[in-house]
């Protein structure tokens, strides 16, 4: 009889463990941050492995659209991922909602050609073309080096290598403030060596003297380094790579219009019955259950169901149906198809982000945003390029000099490597 005491003990003990709740981890949240100061690939697998490196965090970042798709989990707040990005020598913001209420200003900028940001690279590489072009045509052709002429390719290619280039320079000591190196290294430290070599060439070698001619070859051979410069090195390049920038640049831009094309499908305003009248309203003010009017000719505010009237729906912006679909009371009906025939009171079922053109927009950005497994190993390659090219031309200008013992000749192959490393 005694020892059946325990027993109600053990099955107290199991109640009470059967009735204790369980946890569950709480789901990762997902945060998608502007990322702004990237100029090449390697600058965005920088961001990508600084937040990589945070407990929990998972991110892909795409230097195409300069956005960054983050998934967190508790503990981490959106703060530490931009504090984490401003560190690595970059700015981070939160994208601002889209400005429904305002489609006409959303229109505006879909059919602007150019961003401040845009203009001031296609100023740049202008200029610098007008300035490089005669640089290197007197240093190629020596018909044109008339006597001080190198003094006019410095007058010309100074600006190009200060000005035009300045994006470089500035990319370039934020990088080396925070311990990295990118494509604006090589393009910076490659211009400024050729630059300052013709420099010192200029003024305190033999290339200054009234007379000098420079001649053209394919080949690398021994001359006296006091008479060489490399001005049509310094500013060709900066002039050339600009050019590339501008190009990719416009290319991004373009790349994000056919997705504000698609949000400006939708219906600017709409006609909501309140209290049996028609009061016009932004389509952003709608909510759930509001019935709106739809006349012949005018676009559906947003998804819905028709629940007065019948007609035909032109929906081939949306769907590429060539053919209107009749819809009667009880039909559902997409936001930015075309009401192509009678009045319809329509009951709205989704509104703002949860439409099917909202939807589709969000697919459209999330496979901008995707990135390829080759894109991923272009990112992992970029990562390491640029140092290994630094280490290639610091040991190419030592096995030269050491070799030939010619300064002039191990300076060059030295910067023929960063120059033909450039992007």
């Amino acid at each position: 009889m005694t020892t059946a005491a325990p027993e109600p003990a053990i099955a107290e003990t199991a109640q009470t463990t059967a009735t204790t709740p369980i946890t569950a981890p709480a789901a990762p949240s997902e945060v998608e941050l502007t990322i702004g100061g990237m100029t090449c690939a390697s600058c965005a697998a920088r961001v990508e492995k600084k937040l990589n490196r945070m407990d929990g965090v998972t991110a892909t970042v795409n230097f195409a659209t300069e956005k960054a798709k983050v998934s967190y989990p508790v503990g981490v707040q959106v703060a530490d991922l931009i504090a984490t990005v401003v560190k690595t020598g970059y700015t981070a913001e939160e994208p601002p909602p889209p400005r429904l209420e305002a489609p006409e200003r959303a229109a505006d900028a879909v059919g602007a050609d150019e961003d401040p940001e845009l203009a001031s690279l296609r100023e740049r590489l202008v200029v610098s073309a007008l300035l490089a072009l005669p640089v290197v045509l007197m240093s190629m052709v020596p018909a044109l080096q008339f006597d001080n002429w190198q003094w006019l390719s410095l007058t010309l290619a100074a600006p190009v290598v200060v000005w035009g280039a300045l994006p470089f320079h500035r990319a370039a000591f934020t990088n080396a403030r925070h311990g990295a190196a990118t494509m604006d290294t090589l393009v910076s430290v490659g211009t400024l060596a050729a630059f300052g070599w013709s420099l010192w060439a200029l003024f305190w070698g033999n290339a200054g003297m009234p007379g000098m001619r420079h001649g053209f070859d394919l080949t690398v051979s021994r001359t006296e380094g006091s008479s060489t410069i490399y001005l049509e090195v310094a500013a060709g390049v900066v002039a050339f790579i600009l050019l590339g920038r501008y190009l990719e640049a416009r290319s991004k831009r373009r790349a994000g219009a056919a997705l504000r094309a698609l949000m400006e499908l939708g219906a600017k305003d709409v006609a909501v019955l309140r209290d049996g009248r028609e009061v016009r309203i932004p389509v952003a003010r709608m909510a759930t259950g509001d019935r709106f009017v739809v006349r012949p000719g005018e676009k559906i505010a947003t998804d819905g169901t028709v629940v007065e009237g019948s007609s035909a729906v032109d929906a081939a912006m949306l769907t590429g149906e060539s053919v209107p679909v009749d819809v009667t009371v009880g039909s559902g009906v997409t936001g930015a198809t075309v009401n192509a025939g009678g009045r319809l009171v329509v009951e709205a079922t989704r509104v703002g982000a949860d439409t099917q053109l909202a939807r589709m927009a969000r697919l459209v950005e999330d496979a901008q945003n995707g990135k390829a497994e080759v894109q991923r190993l272009a990112d992992r390659i970029s990562g390491i390029f640029v140092p290994v090219v630094l280490v290639i031309a610091l040991g190419t200008f030592g096995v030269w000099l050491g070799v030939t013992g010619d300064t002039v000749a191990a300076f060059t192959a030295a910067v023929a490597v960063l120059i033909i490393a450039c992007p």
